[in-house]
């Protein structure tokens, strides 16, 4: 049977690598343990890379010197090449641990802060460490941050925009009196400006610590949370085993609307939610074999455990996915239709550990792809162009164009790890992919919109003209996602046309509202 397996890998594997291609690698170098928390995706496709170093002395600015770890940030342009470089330097060890891409083009970063006030941070400390909020532009500029905690230890772990332009952003407290356990779930809801508009707590009598937070179609919020709690405190269902998944839907007011409890009898710790176009999928590693009310078993060490949930939160179907060794799934991506009513498939994105016997690909970056029912398609291991010895995955983006963003650590030792960034164009992605000509969003428009070219091209321009047709606008690009200013535009209609350098032609028409 192992025979018949590592043959099938081997046919995968070579199904694969005709299928994808390394398009860029950028490998952003560190003397220290450089810590990676996420890639962000911008609406026009460049990428911001987050984390948390400690500044070398080059970097080092006079009024900035720390020697702990600040919030680290390198925004890449659609190419791999760096846009900008910034950090953000409390006093103390302050580690970002999440991102999100806001509406305006910008960015709001959540991490814990051991910081008072000081250097960059402008907000004193609550009280042992508190969770630290930072708007930016899409230049790296501040625009207003925020100290959020109490006399407790608090930690940031997620962060969402909601659909008022505010944000739900997702954390834990320890031992806090308002709350039920060791370790409980913060939420707390932040206008656009960063107002404080409500804050609370989740959790059983034990320790709970919330992964993940995304949005839901009906403007509420969908929480993942690691739970090693049972029945009690503001918990109302019961645990299966050492620690199970927990998942509660809030509404768009930050109240529960239903809770679900999924484990079995051994530890499963939650990691990814995502939206499909059917409801939700949540999934993580699972030490369990069938019990509880997990109903597919481990094949080895540490398995994938996926579940697909509709929006009544009734269960669609379970899988279970195996690399070998400790698997630990680090992200998640949901191909769309155009329309975004039908969902495509699922890209799954992690590494293995090695427990006992190093296996050859372990501690390397791995990829499945799956249909919406959770059936395997392919799988692979990415090295990128180049291979370390100890390599973790920590999150993975797929791209409107059907390539995949890869983002992780890569270092010779622990100790000394380097970020590796690869995008990978994916043929068989690319066919799934409903492409237009040109597509305009938002539309109508306000300040600002994206064109999107969906034609091969290596410079094209992009051209905007009035009903009378007077030009307005002409701007070259050789990015397939182009953002235009349209502050300055009066309400009405206006024509923006693509002229490549193929000699493709393409209009469409911009609204302004």
């Amino acid at each position: 049977m192992r025979k018949l397996y590592m043959c099938a890998l081997i046919i995968c594997a070579i199904i694969d690598i005709s299928a994808q291609e390394v398009v860029w690698q950028k490998d952003i170098k560190s003397s220290t343990q450089d810590l990676l928390s996420q890639v962000t995706t911008t609406i026009d496709q460049q990428y911001l890379v987050t984390g948390s170093s400690i500044q070398s002395n080059k970097l080092q600015q006079s009024n900035k010197k720390n020697n702990g770890y600040d919030f680290h940030l390198v925004k890449l342009n659609q190419q791999g090449q760096e846009v900008w470089e910034k950090f953000f330097a409390g006093n103390n060890h302050d580690y970002l641990s999440a991102s999100v891409s806001t509406q305006d083009g910008g960015f709001l970063l959540t991490g814990t802060s051991y910081s008072a006030k000081g250097l960059d941070k402008k907000e004193e400390s609550k009280g042992g460490s508190d969770i630290w909020v930072i708007r930016i532009n899409e230049f790296g500029d501040e625009l207003w941050q925020k100290t959020l905690g109490s006399i407790s230890d608090e930690e940031a772990k997620s962060v969402i925009q909601s659909t008022d332009l505010g944000f739900f952003v997702a954390g834990n407290v320890q031992n806090s009196a308002k709350g039920y356990g060791s370790k409980d779930v913060l939420i707390v809801k932040l206008d656009k400006n960063g107002k404080e508009l409500s804050q609370s707590i989740l959790g059983g009598k034990g320790l709970d610590e919330v992964e993940k937070i995304i949005p839901t179609r009906d403007g509420g919020v969908l929480l993942g949370i690691y739970s090693r709690s049972n029945l009690g405190g503001s918990k109302k269902t019961e645990n299966f085993g050492e620690g199970d998944f927990w998942i509660i839907k809030l509404n768009k007011d930050g109240k529960i609307e239903w809770e679900k409890d999924f484990g079995g009898k051994q530890d499963d710790h939650l990691r990814i939610l995502a939206l499909t176009s059917e409801g939700y999928i949540i999934g993580g590693e699972s030490r369990s074999e069938r019990s509880g009310n997990k109903t597919v078993g481990i094949e080895e060490g540490t398995d994938l455990w996926l579940i697909s949930l509709n929006e009544k939160d009734e269960e669609l179907w379970q899988k279970s996915y195996n690399f070998g060794n400790r698997d630990i799934l680090m992200g998640a991506s949901v191909l769309h239709s155009a329309d975004d009513k039908t969902s495509k498939g699922i890209l799954l994105g992690g590494h293995t550990q090695a427990e006992g016997k190093i296996q050859p690909d372990d501690e390397t970056f791995w990829m499945i792809y799956l249909d919406t029912n959770g059936n395997e398609q392919w799988k692979k291991h990415v090295k990128g162009e180049s291979r370390k010895r100890e390599e973790r995955l920590s999150d993975i983006k797929l791209n409107r164009d059907g390539s995949i963003i890869l983002a992780g650590t890569s270092a010779e030792e622990l100790g000394k790890e380097n970020w590796k960034i690869v995008k990978l164009g994916d043929k068989q992605l690319d066919q799934l992919i409903e492409k237009q000509d040109i597509k305009i969003y938002p539309n109508p428009v306000s300040d600002y919109a994206y064109v999107e070219i969906g034609f091969e091209f290596k410079e094209a321009d992009i051209i905007l003209y009035d009903v009378g047709g007077r030009q307005l606008q002409n701007l070259k690009t050789k990015n397939k996602i182009t953002k235009i200013n349209t502050q300055n535009l009066i309400q009405g209609a206006y024509l923006v046309t693509i002229k490549t350098d193929t000699n493709k032609i393409a209009n469409a028409k911009l609204i302004k509202k």
